[in-house]
């Protein structure tokens, strides 16, 4: 390999860095207008009346839009069940009633405040256990039990080989809310463009989902609606619904103007979905040598106001709740419901990190009370080449999380010996104090790569070469969304490499679905994998048509992926997945008994990326996870009450900062080739997010001799964890 794993420098580093990157939030055109818009700010409530000519007879105004002005005033990302503006009821805080356009962003403000609304509070659902009450308020009538979704698995007897365990663990986890905290909040630029169409230049997460619902919203043809990403601050799936666009494009069709927008930090965090908060009731059975043989487990997982992605994360836990383990008998039963809260959503991970947080902690509980070590259970238990999941499903080949497990392990000091592993005891390291202990903990997981379960998966690129006698230049064209994950120049490594060119003869050209048709969203950690496999093959192909001397060469290819299918509505069976990728943690911590506060002292982070693209990327990524799963676990307290949100700001809602991050965060790669992927690659981005916060949970067990079942394990609720027993 030449340019395929290498660690070189990205190839949107320097514009970055220098400051010379144009984020949707820099777009600056001549005649622009602004737009600043009108929320609900309360989380349930009928619109009585709505005023708008104070605020039209302000200074620079030049349009107050609302729902009349929007021909089809319901949108989606999955089920379309959310209006543009509401003009009947407000169902959460961050519902949009009105939107005002005016020269100066100064106006558009002081005129948004003149926006008259007069409500009548309805009563709010806080809770999906309260929503399902009979007689509860109803908050879509096409949903008269608040249930968005249901999921059902059955596999074996569950209940039978329940009664035959030798041991049994029943627990009810608690997991929160997460914040995306992406640097760059939401905006945009909304115009007409040279050829009459409806133009959006702004930040999200897939060109041609933003495109079609706009289209739909504004009821034109898809052709006559053209979207753009630049550079884009951050998205980790909080930009995979959409939050400006289409308030741009209605903006700029009427006006016929270019039209800007920019949220503050508060009304993105007010307004964009979040990680779903899920009760997880689990109950496991083994036998006493460790081997799994049934599980049985609820759901119920918070939707908040709108559908969002909430339907295929709850189907998400038909495979993660078991996590990397053989169960022979499964019983799943799930909901996602619907609350007065604010939208849950995709957010890294998609559902797994919940499923893992529960799986890891049962094997914890089930090893403590069989007396085996964490490890040799797992590994007794975990998934492996031709095995079966949950769901029935072949699992895809390479499977490596045995070896990612035994090699976290002997890399965090534990050794093997006749009698199983033995973690190292680390509580005479560091402070030696009674107030400050330290533990360890240990925890795998898993992730699928794509959207599984029947969804018709693929990816387009073009690929054209330039030169006399040479390939002097290649072009590469996708509607890749570059959300800072590094996708661009992973694409550009596997083209340089499939056409033995240097890479810095590459070039990337992206995201403007007036070039090139869908890659599919950066999301469900498949970007790299699905539009890589549609890259190395037009490669392929250009390169074939150079030879033949047709120059320029052009060629354009869809990736369409090897089939899923939905899951069976009674059972859960499903071939689900066309690959997933694995991880493996170590974590020590330091509890200080005093305040509370968990600190991590060392991360020993194994993953397999099948082949890593540019292996210092791929261990940003892992980094990166673990912070970020560090904030889930141990620090971001999302705080509602009644409906509103009590943290809508970063100085309440706390994130790790330099300061908090792990002292040290090893990682190795074991690189195991996925059969399907392109040049072996698997995806990187989600999977080590998943084994931290179990990990945490158990090293502090370790450490204080504590149980923890609820995130975030903030100072104050450990704490109470330690002094209340």
């Amino acid at each position: 390999m030449t340019a395929v794993g290498k660690s070189v420098v990205r190839q949107d580093a320097l514009s970055k860095v220098t400051g010379t990157a144009v984020f949707a939030r820099d777009l600056h055109v001549p005649g622009m207008l602004h737009m600043k818009l009108v929320f609900a700010g309360r989380p349930h409530a009928r619109i009585v009346s709505l005023d708008t000519s104070r605020a039209l007879a302000c200074p620079g105004v030049h349009a107050v839009f609302t729902a009349r002005d929007v021909p089809h005033n319901l949108y989606g990302l999955m089920i379309a069940d959310q209006p543009v503006f509401c003009d009947d009821v407000v169902r959460f805080v961050g519902d949009r009633v009105a939107a005002v356009v005016a020269e100066t962003p100064e106006q558009a403000a002081a005129a948004a405040a003149l926006v008259a609304v007069q409500y009548e509070d309805l009563p709010v659902l806080a809770d999906p256990e309260q929503a399902l009450i009979p007689g509860a308020p109803i908050l879509h009538a096409e949903h008269p039990d608040n249930v968005l979704r249901t999921i059902r698995l059955r596999r074996g007897d569950a209940a039978a080989a329940m009664a035959s365990a030798d041991v049994v663990v029943e627990r009810t986890y608690y997991t929160s809310y997460q914040e995306h905290a992406f640097m760059e909040p939401e905006a945009g630029l909304g115009y007409i463009d040279e050829q009459g169409r409806v133009t959006v230049h702004g930040a999200g997460q897939n060109t041609h989902d933003d495109q079609r619902q706009i289209a739909e919203a504004l009821g034109l043809p898809l052709e006559q609606v053209r979207i753009i990403y630049g550079p884009i601050g951050g998205a980790f799936g909080g930009r995979e619904d959409i939050s400006v666009q289409l308030v741009l494009a209605l903006a700029a069709w009427h006006l016929r103007r270019p039209v800007k927008i920019e949220w503050t930090r508060t009304e993105s965090i007010t307004a964009h979905h979040k990680r779903h908060p899920i009760r997880l009731r689990y109950k496991w059975g083994a036998r006493r040598d460790g081997t799994l043989v049934a599980a049985e487990m609820d759901i119920v997982s918070d939707a908040g106001a709108y559908a969002s992605t909430s339907t295929s994360v709850l189907d998400n836990f038909l495979f993660a709740a078991t996590g990397p383990y053989r169960i022979p008998n499964v019983r799943i039963d799930g909901r996602a419901v619907y609350t007065n809260n604010i939208s849950t959503g995709a957010l890294r991970g998609f559902g797994a990190p919940q499923a893992a947080f529960a799986s890891e902690l049962q094997m914890a509980h089930l090893a403590e009370a069989l007396g085996i070590d964490p490890i040799t259970i797992r590994l007794r238990n975990c998934l492996r080449d031709g095995d079966l999941l949950a769901t029935q499903s072949p699992i895809p080949g390479a499977v490596s999380v045995a070896e990612l497990l035994e090699i976290c392990a002997r890399e965090a000091g534990a050794v093997e010996t006749s009698d199983g592993w033995h973690l190292p005891d680390v509580s005479r390291t560091g402070d030696q104090s009674h107030v400050k202990k330290r533990g360890l903990g240990i925890a795998v997981s898993m992730k699928n790569s794509g959207f599984s379960f029947g969804f018709p998966e693929g990816s387009s690129a073009r690929v054209e070469l330039y030169g006399a006698t040479t390939i002097e230049r290649a072009e590469v064209h996708t509607a890749a969304a570059e959300v800072g994950q590094g996708t661009h120049s992973a694409l550009a490594q596997l083209a340089a490499e499939r056409l033995e060119i240097p890479l810095e003869r590459v070039r990337v050209v992206a995201s403007d679905t007036a070039d090139i048709g869908d890659a599919g969203p950066a999301s469900a950690s498949r970007l790299t994998f699905f539009a890589g496999n549609a890259v190395v093959t037009a490669a392929g192909m250009a390169l074939a048509r150079w030879r033949d001397e047709d120059r320029p060469a052009v060629a354009e290819y869809r990736y369409n992926a090897p089939p899923t299918t939905p899951f069976d509505p009674e059972t859960g069976a499903s071939v689900n997945s066309v690959s997933f990728s694995y991880a493996a943690q170590a974590v020590e911590v330091e509890v200080d008994t005093q305040t509370g506060l968990v600190r991590l002292e060392r991360v020993v982070a194994v993953q397999d990326p099948g082949r890593a693209v540019n292996p210092q990327q791929v261990r940003a990524q892992i980094e990166g996870a673990v912070v970020q799963a560090q904030g889930w676990a141990v620090m971001e307290n999302f705080v509602t009450e009644g409906g509103r949100i009590l943290t809508d700001r970063l100085s309440t809602y706390l994130i790790p900062t330099a300061r908090d991050i792990p002292s040290s965060v090893e990682t190795h790669l074991l690189e195991k080739p996925d059969p399907e992927g392109p040049l072996g690659v698997r995806g990187v981005g989600e999977a080590p997010f998943g084994p931290l916060a179990p990990a945490i949970v158990c090293a502090v067990r370790d450490a204080t001799g504590v149980w923890f079942d609820r995130l975030p394990l903030t100072p104050e609720a450990v704490w109470r964890g330690l002094h209340e027993g």
